[in-house]
């Protein structure tokens, strides 16, 4: 798990996340996963879009629009998370997010219940992301990550067009 309080932080990662999530600087609360019921499954489902709009929102240059029936975050015109509420009756509340190669592989094989390859864009090596198993700090991390590849994607394929 992430610490992500001020005191804990070591890294640009975490204090660029303390910057644009300021719920996060202490992670004492967010320690464990997300615990909300189940029974509301239309309830559930807008909180978990909240947690995961509250983070994309904070990234520099973001913007939401419906892609695909599901609200879907870009930046610079390119994708960086994809909420999927049971995409195809899958049963998942889920974000969907790019990284890089390797991890997609690690993450399933290391926390099973947490992460999957998700439809489509999983063999591209995007990540799928259980919402009621992950904590606030750590989907933070990960849309930091998926936001900051695309963000960076996007500055090296338009520096290529220039040569």
């Amino acid at each position: 798990m992430l610490a992500l309080c001020t005191a804990a932080a070591s890294g640009s990662i975490q204090s660029t996340l303390e910057l644009c999530v300021p719920e996060l600087r202490c992670s004492q609360c967010f320690n464990e996963p997300n615990t909300m019921p189940k029974n509301d499954v239309a309830g559930v489902a807008e909180e978990h879009l909240g947690r995961v709009r509250r983070i994309c929102m904070s990234m520099p240059g973001a913007k939401e629009k419906l892609s695909h029936g599901e609200p879907t975050f870009f930046v610079k015109k390119r994708v960086f998370a994809m909420f999927a509420n049971n995409h195809h009756n899958d049963g998942r509340i889920a974000v969907w997010i790019p990284a890089v190669p390797g991890l997609q592989a690690a993450l399933i094989k290391t926390l099973p219940k947490t992460y999957f390859k998700p439809p489509y864009v999983g063999s591209a090596g995007w990540i799928g992301i259980e919402l009621d198993q992950i904590s606030d700090p750590d989907l933070a991390e990960h849309i930091f990550e998926a936001w900051h590849l695309i963000d960076s994607r996007q500055g090296r394929s338009r520096a290529a067009k220039k040569c």
